[in-house]
């Protein structure tokens, strides 16, 4: 038995829990951390990084058949062992040496195991050899568990051994025929992914592709993925699945049509890890979302502080927004309000200050790294109505722009800004066609920044640059 006391405790080590575990070292307390798999969690090892590594192979490949000169030069289609070798790389080959290294670099104690909150402030640890630890937090801990795949009650589907986000990942070899359910972000990437690397893909988007983006984005999405050759079927809704003998899974539709396949993956949504996490030992609901104040620390069904608040959950365990970036947005301002608090300093709780996490509500940017890629920061058209906001959609073909020609012989794009015309600033801004990524930040500052649009004319675009768009926009919108 090995009993420790720390000045906050930290449960997950992917990208939520190393944030906040840094930030408190920073502040000048003490800070350990828990993890059952592997440190840098999942975005480095089953998401973000490398499922990006799997598309960007496709998509330059693509970009080059797009442009003359270039396209004469393009002999041959995707050598997928190397897809997959690079893949590997961006994952680190699974294994964690480097960020298990960066916790002890920044003087933060790893405790490898599965940790269960056994009490108020303290922390159990079952190592995988059947050793424990007993862990003490003189001021807090931090719940940053993350979330997994949702498998739902479907006929047959559990038997049929279907692929989640994590097998689709690190998967050795591509599928022959390869089904979707699903047809949000990881259901529309990884259906670009697999028909670059030569799988017959079925998506199965009972509910759009892409249903909570503006809708010019999933129409777009759809059209792209139709021309590479992938079956997509909206409307469709599994009723029940089966593998044969010999591997073929069908999936049986509620309209009675059948759809085989090698491998079928359920990408629906996800589901929080907090099924083993000791929460019943604080009377909290096991496998439950935890609901959260603006500062992160975690209240009750009926919105009153936990116990004394000394329990926070950070990312996606607290289901405020699924995102990496805003996972680790929030870890920076737990890990700066827990060092406030435990040192009896200011905590900046208004709209904007240090210690909350306002981006979550109105202000947070996203990219699907499909083809074209989707960038979009803030609120739809839709959000935005429906948030009682009175708006204005200014809508511009990016292939309109002159960059975009420089850029591919047939671009296709389009750009939507959505105004609150009560203030005359932008509330939500959206981005389709190729490489539209890194033009989303200069739209995510306008939104936090709440720029008037009469200060964005002075915000000059270079050219020739897709940027320009910000240019036609504004002249669309009127001065």
């Amino acid at each position: 038995m090995d009993d420790k006391t720390y000045d906050v405790i930290v449960i997950g080590a992917g990208p939520v829990g190393e944030n906040v575990a840094d930030r408190v070292v920073q502040g000048g307390l003490s800070a350990a951390v828990v993890e059952r798999e592997l440190v840098g969690g999942e975005c480095s090892y089953w998401a973000c990084m490398p499922t990006k590594a799997l598309l960007r192979s496709g998509a330059a490949l693509r970009a080059a058949r797009q442009v003359p000169g270039a396209r004469e030069a393009v002999t041959g289609d995707l050598d997928v062992a190397a897809v997959l070798k690079r893949r590997d790389a961006f994952a680190s080959n699974w294994r964690d040496d480097g960020q298990a290294s960066w916790l002890e670099q920044v003087g933060v104690p790893l405790y490898r195991g599965h940790g269960r909150v056994s009490s108020t402030r303290v922390v159990e640890v079952t190592g995988k050899d059947g050793s424990t630890a007993t862990l003490t937090a003189r001021h807090a801990v931090v719940v940053a568990t993350g979330s997994g795949a949702l498998v739902p009650d479907l006929e047959g589907l559990r038997q049929a051994k279907p692929w989640t986000s994590r097998e689709a990942v690190v998967t050795g070899e591509v599928p022959g025929r390869l089904a979707i359910i699903g047809g949000g972000v990881v259901a529309s990437e990884m259906a670009t992914a697999f028909a670059g690397l030569g799988a017959a893909v079925t998506v199965l988007a009972r509910d759009g592709v892409l249903p909570l983006a503006e809708p010019f984005a999933g129409e777009h999405v759809v059209k792209s993925l139709r021309e590479s050759g992938v079956s997509v079927r909206l409307g469709a809704e599994a009723a029940s699945v089966k593998r044969a003998d010999d591997g073929t899974v069908s999936i049986t539709l509620t309209n009675g049509e059948q759809v085989e396949a090698d491998e079928l993956l359920v990408a629906i949504g996800r589901t929080p890890n907090t099924q083993d996490i000791g929460l019943d030992a604080v009377g909290l609901t096991p496998g439950a979302w935890l609901t959260v104040d603006d500062t992160m620390r975690v209240v009750g069904e009926d919105g009153a502080l936990f116990d004394d608040g000394w329990l926070y959950a950070a990312g996606d365990v607290n289901r405020r927004v699924l995102l990496t970036h805003q996972g680790k947005y929030q870890a920076r301002a737990v890990g700066d309000v827990i060092v406030a608090r435990a040192k009896n300093g200011t905590v900046e709780q208004g709209r904007w200050g240090r210690h909350v996490a306002t981006s979550d509500e109105r202000a947070v940017p996203q990219v699907v790294f499909t083809e074209p890629e989707v960038a979009s920061v803030g609120l739809t058209a839709a959000a935005a109505e429906a948030a009682g906001l009175r708006i204005r959609v200014v809508d511009y073909d990016l292939a309109a722009t002159a960059g975009s020609s420089l850029q591919a012989e047939a671009y296709r794009g389009q750009a939507r800004m959505v105004v609150d015309e009560d203030r005359k600033v932008i509330v939500g801004f959206t981005l389709v066609g190729p490489d539209v990524a890194e033009l989303l930040h200069a739209a995510t500052i306008a939104v936090v920044g709440e720029v008037p649009l009469d200060r964005l004319w002075h915000a000059v675009p270079a050219f020739p640059t897709v940027s320009e768009v910000w240019l036609r926009l504004l002249e669309t919108y009127g001065r």
